[in-house]
């Protein structure tokens, strides 16, 4: 990667469902073209497990990860900020691109329900990816 590797931080209260979600698709898809960060002001204590087999169909694991919590520097440092309509406040920057994806929260829900938040996120992810990555 180099300076010029856009970092795209997606943002959700629990870190365990759609900002995983959405980061695992923008890593898959993206691979080296992209550097991804995911976070939450009150992140879970571990991934919501439909959200972790949804992905598993897709073929894309995300088991290992870890719900981490949103920090200054992770807004500092990336070119672009997406929340995901869950209410949560980011520091502003100026030069940022922010956005608001106003998604379904998966949590508590089967994965009947889950599959079409999570193919909504992939849509959502692929048309960032062709704005934002080169090559």
């Amino acid at each position: 990667m180099t300076d010029t590797t856009p970092t795209v931080l997606f943002v959700c209260v629990h870190n365990a469902g759609r900002s995983q979600m959405a980061a695992g698709y923008l890593s898959a898809l993206g691979g080296d073209r992209v550097r991804v960060l995911s976070a939450g002001s009150e992140p879970a204590d571990r991934l919501n497990p439909i959200a972790v087999q949804a992905m598993a169909e897709e073929g894309i694991d995300i088991a290992a990860n870890t719900p981490a919590i949103l920090t200054t520097e992770a807004v500092k440092e990336s070119d672009v900020v997406i929340t995901m309509g869950c209410g949560d406040t980011c520091p502003i920057f100026p030069g940022k691109r922010y956005e608001d994806w106003d998604l379904t929260d998966p949590a508590g829900r089967p994965i009947e329900e889950v599959r079409p938040i999570r193919d909504e996120i992939r849509q959502r992810v692929e048309a960032l990816l062709a704005e934002v990555a080169r090559g």
